[in-house]
């Protein structure tokens, strides 16, 4: 029967039978038939028939959810097994927002000091993309905003609050002052993530009550990208202070405050909702809320 749900699972994700079969290391007829048999089991259809992959019956919407809870506390349950046999170890699967990434050391050195039977995989993905990946089983947790866009059911570990600096090059006309406006930030020529992102709709968010209307001269989802245009001194960008330090912060780039207001956004560990955790899950939440009280007492 897990079998039978994780192949369920793999063709609800890739909406198509051969990508499905492949996923799972299995011939599209095996992985068909193995469909077949589970709505046999059930005594419902789950896939719309047709030539192609065409949905889920509202049935199969209904089984995909309690799929994914049986599967992923069998899994749990193996984990749990393995570690109390052998201590922690396999792999953990975060994804984070881009302002996020320069922080992850601080997470996962001190982890596998601990664990050192446990290796990571780290992906760059939009806010909206961690949740829906949280949500197909496909990570095991994200670094994300907790106070801005609805995350639904998840359960939250706060890490720190993101505030925004301007991030220049020496001889810029704002370059020399210790703080500036949101208002004055809006009229320079800015570089900045592209709209997809949570970081960059927070921004245009502040800009826009600020009374002015945002208007990028270049674009993209690389935080690299961005400050390699900053260093030439023909564009400005507005970036969380430890993603400038990360980068390379020094002179002649500077990183000034922005203020009118001083706008803070809270950013943390996001995990599914379970009760009890995978003995990984488990202890990445203890190692985020160890930090989180470092993070704290710094600040």
């Amino acid at each position: 029967m897990i079998d039978k749900l994780e192949f369920f699972i793999a063709l609800a994700r890739e909406e198509h039978f051969g990508h499905a079969a492949e996923t799972c290391g299995v011939t599209q007829p095996t992985l068909s038939a193995a469909i077949k048999q589970l709505e046999d089991q059930l005594g419902v259809m789950l896939v719309k028939r047709g030539s192609r992959f065409q949905g889920l019956t509202p049935e199969g919407n209904q089984v995909l959810a309690w799929a994914r809870r049986i599967v992923g506390d069998t899994h749990a349950m193996h984990d749990e097994m393995r570690a109390a046999r052998h201590g922690l170890s396999g792999r953990i699967r975060i994804a984070t927002i881009p302002t996020a990434l320069a922080m992850m050391p601080r997470l996962t050195t001190p982890f596998r000091e601990k664990h050192p039977g446990v290796t990571f995989s780290i992906l760059s993905r939009t806010s909206i993309e961690i949740l829906s990946l949280l949500g197909n089983f496909e990570i095991d947790a994200g670094i994300t905003y907790l106070d801005n866009e609805p995350l639904g059911r998840v359960t939250s570990v706060p890490l720190y609050s993101e505030r925004y600096q301007l991030i220049t090059a020496v001889g810029n006309p704002y370059s020399g002052r210790e703080t500036v406006s949101w208002a004055e930030v809006s009229r320079m020529p800015l570089c900045l993530l592209t709209p997809d992102m949570q970081n960059r709709r927070i921004i245009d968010q502040h800009l826009s009550d600020s009374g002015e209307q945002v208007r990028p001269t270049l674009e993209s989802n690389s935080m690299i990208l961005l400050f390699s245009h900053i260093r030439t001194g023909k564009w400005s960008s507005i970036m969380p202070l430890n993603v400038a330090e990360t980068l390379g912060f020094a002179e002649p780039i500077r990183a000034i405050p922005i203020v009118e207001p001083d706008a803070s956004h809270s950013v943390g560990l996001v995990t599914t909702p379970r009760e009890p955790n995978t003995p990984l899950v488990a202890a990445l939440v203890d190692e985020a809320l160890s930090l989180s009280r470092t993070l704290r007492a710094e600040n």
